[in-house]
């Protein structure tokens, strides 16, 4: 096994074999410092996020072959502290709130028009919205620098600060005040420090001066309302039926049919020259309020509250003190007393009693975040930096965790795991795999079963004892076998103490016929008979099965691969019978005969087939390079040898293929009539000199989107896109009406027409395809 080390910053990657599945990774510390020159006590190695520690081994991580494994060098010495930033002197005229006695005195700070402790309305820029406030502090600006507006909840601002400095020049040009006109210049630099009533927990807010004005107190009555007058008007933006924020508005249509039927069209003024909202009916008539103009009077908490009324907070009991709620009180008794007594969790928002929870609190705790128990994560499930992994029940209760036997099981390339898996059949797939010729041949067995020809590891039989077998390997694991070649004889599966962790064993018990033997035996065109046995009555009309020689059969036939696992087509059971074998014990015999059109590897025809194609031994990735530094290492440890002798690799250059995909006159008249695909099937045709690769190619140029799969009854949309049919009703669905691939708007209307002519195509390329989907 061999994994892939590279560095955090992606600079270098290098390749570390010769490990196993069970290597610790104290162990990979050592190797990698051969590699790298970095010392173990520098190393921090991250998978999948996970900070990998002593003790573990590659199979706790679940690391799998030529995986990546950051590598993280710690320095030798830890930086030093760097120092605090220092305010700097000079540049507000106050750096701390002045201590104020009462909050009913104005206070005079020098600058800006407003007092401190003054009751203003201040313009969250987020929203647009004027908020209720109160003047805490003023200072002024850094010299060069503008402190953009924060916002009610702390959001950056959408719009410009020229935008918003031009529309207060427009608004404040027409005062005539002549110390208004004197300190504009200097009322550029101040800073007022606000403190909003409604949202005290927001703390102290900086505000420019543009998006603060004088508290507003004037109501204006209906026949004071003319068109065109900026008023300030309540608006709910989402809702417009219910109570809202307050907004700057222009009033556009007054309309008054009775002394009781009035209505009121305004266009709301978020802030900036062209962000307005137009046609905004007023529900609120009786609370239009007049905007008031820098240089008013003064108000202070001794004049009063001057409060408007807003939206409510809690749109499910409408903020009625009386009333039950567990969506704005506690979410156990909804009750709203002892508000000081809850606690808010900061995962879901909820608010709840502390003699509410169970089991309850005695006092609110010190914690600065808190968790209400639904949200509450298991500390002990938790693995932080540093810690080792927690031990998980599935490995805990696996073979090889409860086994005594010190023996390295996971050295061999069945334990490491699939990289990809075969999608574009199903499983349960009878027949040939789209885009496998007869001849392909894989080094190892975990190759085939990511190819999908045969989906086992290590089982020879791959099938379901109540529909069938689909696949199996011939690796001669009974020499009484007889390979014939386009027929032979297969031993089915059993009979064999595998306990624990066993991957072989002697025979010590007879065979039944069950399990992967039950399903080898359906697939023979006869009623099963698990006493006798039972042959075929046309052997032809059985299930198919695929089947896959090993190299590992070469000391019984003749007919198995020098190297690796061919496949070799299509067979067919013709009979089964149950016979006592050299083992002594009783054994399932299958005789299974070849039913295909592709010519046998072993024939001429089918050699010459394998040389047009360019077929060879198909290995892992990484695999030859982490051979030869292998073979590299053995060669250097032999003194004498040097590189005299140098291990035989296999050809790298990429063999050229001669033999073309060949398409009936009927999937060519298809693709000529599939018009709305024609810049596609241009592109595919291209590659029909590619021999099999023309389906690899295919199944690029028609996958869906969405599932990332060969598309099923495509829609072929007016962009020219093929989506399956599902997955675009599934994103309709979702009131999601535009194309998965390049968002073109298809419209809410769009009629789904299936592409019945690709449809065919796909299914005869890629037979069995849609089966399942």
């Amino acid at each position: 096994m061999w994994i892939q080390v590279r560095t955090i910053d992606g600079k270098e990657t290098r390749t570390v074999e010769d490990l196993s599945r069970l290597t610790k990774i104290e162990s990979l510390r050592l190797k990698i410092q051969d590699i790298f020159n970095v010392s173990p006590q520098q190393q921090r190695l991250f998978y999948r996020g996970k900070q990998m520690e002593d003790g573990q081994t590659l199979f706790d991580y679940n690391v799998g072959l030529n995986d990546i494994v950051q590598l993280l060098i710690r320095s030798q010495t830890d930086p030093p502290d760097s120092p605090a930033p220092k305010d700097s002197s000079g540049v507000a005229l106050r750096d701390t709130q002045p201590p104020t006695s009462s909050r009913n005195t104005l206070a005079d700070p020098g600058i800006g028009v407003y007092k401190i402790n003054e009751l203003v309305d201040c313009r969250d820029v987020s929203i647009g919205a004027w908020f209720e406030a109160c003047i805490e502090n003023v200072t002024l600006a850094p010299k060069g620098q503008i402190t953009p507006t924060k916002g009610k909840v702390g959001r950056p601002p959408k719009r410009t600060n020229g935008k918003l400095e031009a529309d207060n020049g427009a608004s404040t040009s027409q005062t005539d005040s002549t110390a208004a006109t004197e300190s504009k210049e200097r009322e550029e630099d101040v800073i007022y420090h606000i403190k909003y009533d409604d949202y005290p927990e927001n703390g102290v807010v900086e505000m420019r001066p543009v998006d603060v004005r004088p508290r507003a107190r004037t109501l204006l009555r209906w026949d004071q309302l003319q068109v065109g007058m900026h008023v300030m008007v309540n608006y709910n933006m989402e809702t417009p039926d219910e109570r809202g924020f307050w907004f700057d508005a222009e009033v556009q249509i007054l309309n008054q049919t009775s002394r009781t039927n009035k209505e009121l069209r305004v266009k709301i003024l978020l802030g900036g020259p062209g962000d307005v909202i137009g046609d905004c009916k007023v529900q609120f008539l009786d609370e239009i309020y007049q905007v008031e103009k820098p240089g008013a009077r003064a108000l202070s908490a001794a004049d009063g509250q001057f409060k408007r009324k807003s939206g409510p907070e809690c749109k499910h009991c409408k903020a009625d003190p009386d009333a039950e709620c567990r969506f704005c009180s506690c979410c156990v008794c909804g009750g709203k007393q002892d508000a000081h007594m809850q606690l808010l969790c900061d995962e879901c928002n909820m608010a709840f009693h502390i003699y509410c929870l169970n089991p309850p609190l005695a006092t609110i705790p010190d914690d600065e975040d808190w968790y209400c128990p639904t949200c509450k994560n298991d500390t002990s499930e938790v693995v932080k930096a540093g810690e080792k992994l927690k031990a998980s029940k599935k490995k805990a209760k696996m073979p090889s965790a409860t086994t005594e036997s010190q023996r390295d099981w996971g050295k061999g390339m069945a334990c490491v795991g699939r990289t990809k898996e075969c999608t574009i059949v199903p499983s349960n797939h009878y027949g040939p795999i789209p885009g496998i010729p007869v001849g392909t041949t894989w080094k190892f067995r975990v190759q085939v079963s990511e190819a999908g020809v045969h989906r086992p590891h290590v089982g020879g039989i791959h099938g379901r004892s109540n529909d069938g077998s689909y696949s199996l390997v011939l690796a001669g694991g009974f020499e009484d076998e007889v390979d014939r070649g386009d027929e032979f004889t297969y031993t089915g599966s059993g009979g064999r103490d595998l306990s624990g962790n066993k991957r072989i064993g002697e025979h010590s018990f007879d065979q039944t016929l069950t399990h992967m033997n039950r399903a080898l035996a359906l697939n023979c065109d006869a009623p099963l008979n698990d006493k006798d046995g039972a042959e075929s009555r046309n052997w032809r009309a059985g299930k198919p099965v695929r089947v896959v020689r090993s190299s590992k059969g070469r000391r019984i036939s003749k007919y198995a691969p020098e190297e690796g696992n061919r496949y070799d087509g299509i067979y067919k059971v013709v009979k089964y019978w149950p016979e006592i074998g050299k083992c002594g014990y009783l054994v399932w015999r299958y005789l299974l005969r070849r039913d295909d059109l592709e010519p046998a590897p072993w024939t001429p025809e089918g050699l010459e087939r394998i040389k047009k194609l360019g077929l060879a031994v198909q290995y892992p990735p990484g695999y030859l390079a982490a051979m030869a530094n292998k073979t590299k290492k053995e060669a250097c440890a032999r003194p004498g040898r040097g590189e005299s002798s140098p291990a035989a690799e296999p050809p790298s250059k990429r063999v050229k293929i001669e033999e073309t995909f060949q398409l009936s006159e009927q999937q060519q008249q298809l693709i000529r009539e599939d018009t709305a695909n024609k810049k596609l099937w241009d592109e595919a045709m291209e590659h029909l000199k590619e021999g099999p690769n023309f389906l690899r190619k295919m199944e690029q140029i028609f996958m869906c989107v969405c599932c990332q799969e060969l598309a099923f009854q495509p829609i072929t949309t007016v962009c020219s896109h093929n989506v399956c049919k599902t997955c675009l009703q599934r994103s309709f669905r979702a009131k999601v009406y535009t194309c998965p691939a390049c968002r073109h708007d298809l419209g809410k209307d769009y009629v789904m027409t299936q592409n019945k002519m690709l449809q065919m195509l796909l299914d005869q390329f890629f037979p069995g395809y849609s089966k399942g989907r």
